[in-house]
């Protein structure tokens, strides 16, 4: 395994490696998501949405890195294709809440369990302390930096 000499400003710019990383690892899994015959953008939606919580439409762009139009868009196609349902909110008239259908879950599950042994085969040459120490320090970094709900 190589390392790349670190002496650029961008060579130790932590956005600038968290987007290398992210970019590389990403589009390494996303050949997986579209031999499946998905859309990167519906891999997000639906995986973001896999664990059948329903969440408003703009925490579901933040955290599935796509802009709120297009997840509009995505969700109406979805909606129509019975991967999703929109639910209205109890208190908020002016929030709607999206929820995976089981017809949406059955579509993504196969992926997640790839998803899963790709993340598996990224991490393993790091060892499990330090894999943990980084998705903990990751979900940290989250938490101090993303805007209120």
């Amino acid at each position: 395994m190589s390392h790349s000499p670190a002496s650029g400003f961008v060579d130790n710019y932590t956005p600038a490696l968290l987007a290398q990383v992210s970019q590389l690892i990403s589009g390494e899994f996303h050949v997986i998501v579209q031999a499946a015959g998905f859309e990167v953008s519906d891999w997000r939606v639906l995986s973001t949405l896999s664990e059948g919580k329903a969440i408003s439409i703009g925490q579901l762009a933040q955290i599935s890195v796509t802009k709120q139009p297009t997840v509009t868009r995505l969700l109406d196609r979805m909606e129509a294709q019975g991967y999703v349902k929109r639910i209205p909110h109890e208190t908020d008239r002016r929030v709607t809440l999206v929820r995976i259908t089981p017809q949406g879950q059955k579509l993504v599950s196969g992926l997640i369990k790839e998803a899963r042994a790709h993340e598996e085969r990224v991490l393993a040459p790091l060892g499990k302390a330090k894999a943990e120490e980084l998705k903990t320090t990751l979900r940290l970094l989250l938490d101090l930096h993303r805007p209120p709900a």
